[in-house]
Parts: C-alpha cells; sequence; structure tokens
C-alpha cells in the first residue's frame, strides 16, 4: 500500500520550565523529516498544559516557515470556537504569503484546554463550541471570497487549504457538507468510530478547491530498531500521560528507565490497554503492517504520525525507520 506520510508534533516538555529546550526540539524535528521527505508538518494547539509548550500554532508556523524550505506547514489545529475567524483568517494569509503554497490551516471544534481555561480564551468569557459551523463558513468566506467584506489584508496568494479536524460523526458530516479535506484524530480518541471516514466520503460534496475527499488518519507511532525499545519508548508516553490525566504528575516527565521500574496496576493496564489497537508500535516491518492495517480498516488516504517520544534522537530515528519502512 503507498500512503503518503506526515508528521503531528505537540512540543511536549520534559518538565514545565524545558519550553524552549522543546520548541527548538520542534524546528530541528521539522528540518529532519523535510530532510526524510515527509508531506506536512503539523504542530497543535494545547493551553495551560505544563508539559505542552506549543499554545500558539500560528506563531510557531512562522518560526518552522524560516527554518525549512519545502515541507508543508500547518496547524492541527486552530481551535476555532476561541477565535475570530477574520483574525484567524488574516494571520494564515500572512502566512501564506510568507511562505507561498506550504501553509495548511487545520481547524477543530474541541477547547484543546480545560473549561476554565477556555472561558479564559473567549473574549466574553463564553466559549462558542455550538457555533463551530457558522464559524467556519465564516472562516472559508474570508479565505475564498474576494469580494468579502472586509477584505483580507494582505489577500492570500492562493486558495488556502482549510482542513477540518475531529474525532466524531459531527466534524466527519460538516467536512462532508463543506467540501473540506479531513482529519480524524485518532490518537486523540482511540475508541472513534472506523466508520467515520466512510461517513465522510460517502457524503462528500464537492467544491472547486477540492474536487474529492481526502482524509488524513493521525495515529501514535513509535518506531524503533528493536520492539522492546518500542515498547519501552510507548510505555513511557503511557504512563506519562495517565499521570497527567489523573493529576499524578507535577509537571515533569518519566524517563523510560523509570517507567520500566515503575509498578504498573490495574487503572494504569486499562488505560494502556484502551489505546493499543489505535496506534502502531515496533519495528519498522511490525509497524508498517499495523499502519497499512489501520488505514485500510478506517480507509484513509494519508497517515499522520504523532510520535511522543522522550528524547529527540529517539523520535528522530522513529520518523527515520518509519519512512525508510514504506520507501
Amino acid at each position: 500500500m503507498s500512503l503518503p506520510l506526515s508528521v503531528l508534533d505537540q512540543s511536549l516538555a520534559r518538565s514545565a520550565d524545558e519550553a524552549p529546550t522543546a520548541l527548538a526540539e520542534t524546528l530541528e524535528m521539522a528540518r529532519w523529516c523535510e530532510q526524510l521527505g515527509y508531506q506536512r508538518f503539523w504542530v497543535s494547539e494545547h493551553h495551560a498544559f505544563p508539559s505542552v509548550a506549543g499554545s500558539a500554532p500560528e506563531v510557531l508556523l512562522a518560526a518552522l516557515g524560516a527554518a525549512t524550505q519545502s515541507i508543508r506547514l500547518g496547524s492541527g489545529g486552530i481551535m476555532l470556537p476561541h477565535y475570530s475567524p477574520y483574525k484567524v483568517a488574516e494571520v494564515f494569509s500572512l502566512l501564506a504569503n510568507l511562505y507561498p503554497g506550504r501553509i495548511d490551516l487545520g481547524i477543530g471544534r474541541a477547547p484543546g484546554a480545560d473549561m476554565a481555561t477556555a472561558v479564559a480564551l473567549a473574549t466574553d468569557g463564553r466559549p462558542k463550541f455550538d457555533a463551530f459551523p457558522a464559524l467556519t463558513g465564516k472562516l472559508s468566506d474570508y479565505l475564498w471570497n474576494d469580494d468579502t467584506q472586509p477584505l483580507l489584508s494582505p489577500r492570500p496568494p492562493e486558495k488556502i487549504p482549510l482542513w477540518m479536524l475531529g474525532s466524531s460523526p459531527d466534524s466527519a458530516v460538516l467536512a462532508a457538507q463543506r467540501g473540506l479535506p479531513y482529519n480524524l484524530g485518532l490518537f486523540i480518541n482511540p475508541q472513534a468510530d472506523e466508520r467515520l471516514i466512510g461517513l465522510y466520503k460517502e457524503h462528500y460534496q464537492a467544491s472547486e478547491r477540492q474536487p474529492d475527499p481526502h482524509a488524513i488518519l493521525t495515529i501514535g507511532v513509535f518506531c524503533a530498531d528493536t520492539e522492546e525499545r518500542a515498547k519501552q519508548l510507548q510505555l513511557t508516553y503511557d504512563l506519562n500521560l495517565f499521570r497527567f490525566f489523573t493529576g499524578r504528575t507535577n509537571g515533569v516527565s518519566m524517563t523510560p528507565d523509570e517507567a520500566l521500574n515503575y509498578t504498573i496496576g490495574s487503572q494504569e493496564e486499562a488505560f494502556i490497554a484502551s489505546r493499543e489497537s489505535s496506534r502502531a508500535a515496533g519495528t519498522p516491518e511490525q509497524v508498517r503492517e499495523k499502519i497499512e492495517s489501520l488505514a485500510e480498516r478506517h480507509k484513509a488516504d494519508e497517515i499522520m504520525a504523532v510520535t511522543n517520544m522522550y528524547y529527540l534522537e529517539d523520535r528522530k530515528r522513529s520518523f527515520e525507520l518509519l519512512q525508510a519502512a514504506f520507501q
């Protein structure tokens, strides 16, 4: 199976005071993935998470554009209910003028934060999640309709691709109705229905910008030279994520060696098991086999890999092995 491969980077910090290192590693990863031949490099939006440095993808994209030459760059994604559609369109029009032909605008409905933070992000203290479809319509009008008032300044140099992100039937159907490419975040919702991309394609309404449906499946990938190492790196991420979700972390991530010595209880086992079917971990051959199986089951046209490993060199090696496995 021939599958385009792309990357989502979340700028994970090993501790709350290591944001500069995390951001520098994101820049290095973008250069590395461009060198390896990956299709896209997207960055995420999260708020009030001490271990996540990427709270403003539009700012990070400007730095990534300057650090790279040709790889497509995008937001995975902008959480549109927090913002004015006009302002988002203006920012991405500016990015597209800086880096023509290289910018993707991915948008989502989720808060990317807890509700208290979502309230703080809203200018009037009222998050506008229910208005997401209308906000999407306004954003696309600003980006693509030349007679929309007020006009964007600067004007986009091309029709900027607008991607719908999600992991529910609502997002799949909305993407189909709007004639937008779709990104299913399986790494966020490991229990997402396998029929979502099929639902999207079944209801797809062709648009001038996107005549045919196109769906990315975003999954966790942990690829290493040995299965043992890959599983250790996956376990480290799982335990750090579990500790974060359950409030058992002080903002400092455990290392792979610490993860091996961690006493895993029934809650941790259940959490890890709930994520096993939605990702790929192991040697390059094992990872390729799992990715091809997931892509076929979900009817995906492209795979986007999230590789949240503790050490930068392990991440770089994982993407090197992954690309080689599909060449």
